[in-house]
């Protein structure tokens, strides 16, 4: 992970929480007080962002000691512990929300990426997610798909071209807007086209995309395209894909699924942080 990147996040989320202090904790806990905590799960899932939960103790008190009991990627169960705290009192405090905030979010992400991982085993499909993320928390949040199992589509607006819909309102023709895509990028940047029809992917596929989107197709016209198109570029799924429906989807033989719920739709995982002294 982009460590500089994900210390602004935590800073900022600390400014957010603790702006003047925890005026609570410091006016009722003597400052030589000392504890020792637990993070304790209350349901199964994928662990992500423990060392993201690590990192925003640091930052508020580097005398914390934390030890963690799981790896990102791992599965606990219910009444896990997966990591020990020990260090001033009103430090563990001041931390306890922003990290279970962090922590409980970007496993709900891993743990509901997982489950549509789980969905394709058998199959070449990959899940892929989308931009659909919380601003400000993008790299957290897509790091957390990985850990899922997921595969990352592209981070920002600047990584790769996709054309879609409302481009093609202002450019007239897929043919025009890959012609103008290829004259303007550089060498190597990917050019993926969104397209509603097979005459779409026939014109996307003519005009030298790279990749073709299959936006909100039915079933029986994904068959139409991936039967004509016999693997001569990459095709990506998306709009609207449940967990219900992905595994027909798969069976087609596309090679990419893209699933916004994963980061906008998903449930946090339950966690809290319990002080044994």
């Amino acid at each position: 992970m982009e460590y500089a990147t994900i210390d602004a996040i935590i800073e900022a989320a600390l400014k957010e929480d603790l702006p003047h202090g925890d005026i609570t904790s410091e006016s009722i806990i003597p400052a030589c007080s000392k504890s020792e905590a637990i993070i304790l799960t209350k349901e199964e899932g994928v662990l992500a962002g423990i060392d993201v939960a690590r990192r925003v103790f640091y930052k508020i008190d580097q005398s914390i000691s934390f030890k963690k009991n799981l790896d990102d990627g791992q599965i606990f169960r219910k009444k896990d512990t997966i990591a020990t705290l020990r260090g001033p009192s009103i430090s563990l405090l001041k931390g306890e929300r922003t990290a279970l905030n962090f922590l409980q979010r970007m496993s709900g992400i891993a743990t509901t990426t997982r489950r549509f991982v789980r969905a394709l085993e058998g199959t070449k499909t990959k899940i892929l997610d989308t931009r659909k993320t919380t601003p400000g928390l993008r790299l957290l949040e897509k790091y957390a798909v990985k850990i899922g199992g997921g595969v990352n589509h592209r981070f920002d607006l600047s990584e790769m071209v996709l054309i879609k819909d409302n481009h093609l309102k202002l450019v007239g023709s897929i043919s025009q807007a890959v012609m103008r895509a290829k004259e303007k990028v550089k060498p190597g940047v990917r050019i993926e086209v969104e397209a509603t029809n097979l005459e779409e992917v026939q014109e996307a596929v003519r005009s030298g995309a790279d990749v073709v989107m299959l936006d909100n197709m039915s079933i029986k016209k994904m068959k139409e395209v991936v039967k004509w198109i016999k693997g001569k570029i990459p095709l990506e799924v998306s709009g609207k894909v449940s967990l219900r429906r992905i595994g027909e989807i798969a069976s087609l033989g596309v090679d990419y699924i893209s699933v916004g719920s994963l980061t906008h739709s998903y449930k946090s995982v339950d966690m809290s942080i319990e002080f044994l002294r």
